[in-house]
C-alpha cells in the first residue's frame, strides 16, 4: 500500500479515538498477570461493565460457569497468544446481567510500553449461531425431502429443465442422480385436464398454480402422477411441481371401461342371438314349403317323362336343376339348425375335450376360407393329446374366430406372406393353441381397447371369444410377433384326472 507522502501522518490520539469508535470489542490483558489493563466501549457495552469495574474481575466473573470456560482454561489460551503470538477461540463471555454471551475470540500479542500484553479482540457471535441452527435445520429438512420422502417433487425452470428432482422422482423417471435431468418432457408427457399437453402450456397456467398430470413410461403400464404446478414468489425462474401416484385409480377406471365396453358387445351378441333365433324360427317354414314344392315339381316331372309328355333329353336339365336347389335349401336349413343350436348353447358346460381334435374339427372350415384367400395352412399338433375342460362347440367357434380374422388380414398381403400356422402344446397346467400369421402386426392389444380393427367389421366376434374363454376360466392374448405379424392365443385348463 502507497501513502501520499502529502498526507497528514496520524498520531497516537487518532488510534485511541479510531479504538473507541469501533465495533470489534477489545480487551487489553497483562502477558505475566492476564489480568485486565482496559477495554474499549463496545466491549463495556457488551458486558456491561465499564473499564474500571472489569480491571478487578476474573475468568469466573465474566465467563459461562460450563466447565470448558473455566478460569485455567481461559489463561492457559491467553498463554498460547503470548507464546504463540496468537490464538483463535470461541470463549462463553457473562454479562453483568448474568446473560451468557457466545464469541468468537482473536487473541494477539502486543508490545506495549510497559511491556508485553494481550490484545483479546471478540465478537457476539449468538446471532450467527442461530442462523446456523436454523440452516442445518432447514438442511436437514431439505435433505429429508429429497431423500427419504414417498413425495414426487421436482424443481424446474422456465424452459423446463428439471434441476431438482426428489429419490423417489429420480426412481419413477428413472433418470440417473449424478447426471443431467434434462427437459422434463424427455422422462413422460404432460397432461392439462385430461388431454397432452406442451411444458410452455402448463407453465403459462401457474398463475400461480394450476393442476397438471404426468405420464411416466413405464417398463409396461405408463406411471399416472396427478398434482400441482407452482410458480415460486420471491424465487426467479423456478416452478415446483408436487405429484402422487394414481396409477391404482387410472388402471381401475381403464378396467371399468373395459368392462363396460364387452358388456355391451356382449348385449348386441344377445340382441343378435335373439334375432337370428326369431330368423331362423321364420325360416324354418319357408325352406320346408320351398322343399315340399320343388319335390313335387320333381314328380310332377318324373310323370310328364313317363308319360311320354316329356323327353328324356328335355327332363334331364330340368330334375338337375330342381335337385340342385333341393340341396340348397337343405343346406340352408342345416345352416338354420346350427344357428339356433348356437345360439341356444350358451351356458357353460363342464366336459374334456382333446385341444387337438377341436382343431381338427374345424381345420376343414378354415381350410374352405383359407384356398379361397390363397392361404397357406401349416399345423403343429402336439404329439400326444391336450385334454382340457371346455365346452367344444363354443371353443371351436373361438378357434374359427381368431382363423378367420387372421385369414382376412392376410388376403391382404403379397402371396408369399400369406401363410398363418396353428398350433397346439401344453404349457404347465394348460393346454395352449395359437395362431401366427404374418400380417400387418397389432396397432394395440385388441382384448385391452377396441375389439376391432376392421373398417366394417363390429368387434363381436372377439369380445364373444374373450368371455367364452374367461369364462372356462381360460386365458386370451393377443400380441405382436418379433418376426412381424400377430399372434392369437388361448389357454385352458388342463383336465387332470377325472372330470
Amino acid at each position: 500500500m502507497q501513502v501520499d507522502p502529502r498526507a497528514p501522518e496520524l498520531v497516537a490520539g487518532d488510534f485511541v479515538a479510531m479504538m473507541h469508535a469501533s465495533r470489534m470489542c477489545v480487551l487489553v490483558h497483562d502477558a505475566g498477570t492476564k489480568r485486565i489493563l482496559w477495554a474499549n466501549p463496545a466491549a463495556s457495552e457488551l458486558l456491561g461493565w465499564s473499564v474500571s469495574e472489569l480491571r478487578p474481575l476474573k475468568a469466573n466473573d465474566m465467563s459461562s460457569s460450563a466447565q470448558q470456560y473455566d478460569r485455567v482454561i481461559g489463561r492457559a489460551l491467553l498463554q498460547e497468544a503470548v507464546e504463540k503470538g496468537t490464538c483463535r477461540y470461541e470463549w462463553h463471555y457473562r454479562s453483568r446481567s448474568g446473560r451468557v454471551i457466545p464469541t468468537d475470540v482473536h487473541a494477539v500479542r502486543v508490545e506495549l510500553a510497559q511491556g508485553p500484553a494481550v490484545m483479546v479482540q471478540f465478537r457476539d457471535i449468538e446471532r450467527e449461531q442461530e442462523i446456523e441452527q436454523r440452516l442445518r435445520l432447514t438442511t436437514s429438512y431439505v435433505d429429508a425431502l429429497a431423500h427419504h420422502t414417498s413425495t414426487v417433487a421436482l424443481m424446474l425452470d422456465r424452459t423446463g429443465l428439471v434441476r431438482f428432482a426428489t429419490d423417489t422422482a429420480l426412481a419413477l423417471l428413472g433418470a440417473d442422480p449424478a447426471g443431467e435431468l434434462g427437459p422434463l418432457e424427455r422422462h413422460g408427457t404432460l397432461r392439462l385436464g385430461g388431454r397432452p399437453s406442451t411444458w410452455d402450456e402448463v407453465r403459462d397456467r401457474a398463475v400461480p398454480v394450476t393442476a397438471v398430470q404426468l405420464a411416466v413410461r413405464g417398463d409396461a403400464d405408463p406411471v399416472w402422477l396427478e398434482g400441482s404446478l407452482e410458480r415460486l414468489r420471491d424465487v426467479d425462474d423456478a416452478w415446483l411441481m408436487l405429484l402422487h401416484d394414481v396409477s391404482g385409480r387410472v388402471h381401475e377406471e381403464v378396467r371399468r371401461e373395459r368392462e363396460l365396453q364387452r358388456e355391451n358387445y356382449l348385449a348386441r351378441y344377445t340382441a343378435m342371438g335373439d334375432m337370428a333365433m326369431a330368423i331362423a324360427h321364420e325360416l324354418g317354414q319357408p325352406l320346408a314349403a320351398a322343399g315340399n314344392f320343388l319335390g313335387g315339381a320333381t314328380r310332377h316331372a318324373e310323370a310328364l317323362t313317363a308319360a311320354g309328355e316329356l323327353s328324356p333329353t328335355a327332363a334331364e336339365p330340368l330334375t338337375f336343376g330342381i335337385g340342385s336347389a333341393v340341396r340348397q335349401i337343405d343346406r340352408a336349413s342345416t345352416i338354420v339348425s346350427a344357428v339356433r343350436a348356437f345360439v341356444g348353447h350358451l351356458e357353460h358346460v363342464r366336459q374334456v375335450a382333446d385341444l387337438g381334435g377341436i382343431l381338427a374339427e374345424c381345420l376343414y372350415f378354415v381350410r374352405l376360407r383359407a384356398d379361397a384367400a390363397g392361404v397357406e395352412i401349416v399345423v403343429r399338433e402336439h404329439p400326444e393329446p391336450v385334454p382340457v375342460r371346455c365346452e367344444r362347440v363354443l371353443t371351436g367357434q373361438v378357434l374359427l374366430n381368431l382363423c378367420f380374422n387372421a385369414i382376412d388380414e392376410l388376403a391382404a398381403r403379397p402371396p408369399e406372406d400369406r401363410r398363418m400356422v396353428l398350433t397346439t402344446t401344453i404349457e404347465g397346467d394348460e393346454g395352449v393353441l395359437t395362431v401366427d400369421d404374418q400380417g400387418r402386426g397389432l396397432p394395440h392389444d385388441p382384448f385391452a381397447q377396441s375389439f376391432t380393427a376392421k373398417e366394417r367389421g363390429s368387434g363381436i366376434g372377439l369380445a364373444l371369444s374373450y368371455r367364452i374363454i374367461t369364462r372356462q376360466h381360460g386365458r386370451i392374448w393377443a400380441q405382436r410377433r418379433p418376426e412381424g405379424g400377430s399372434r392369437f392365443g388361448f389357454a385352458l385348463p388342463l383336465a387332470r384326472g377325472n372330470p
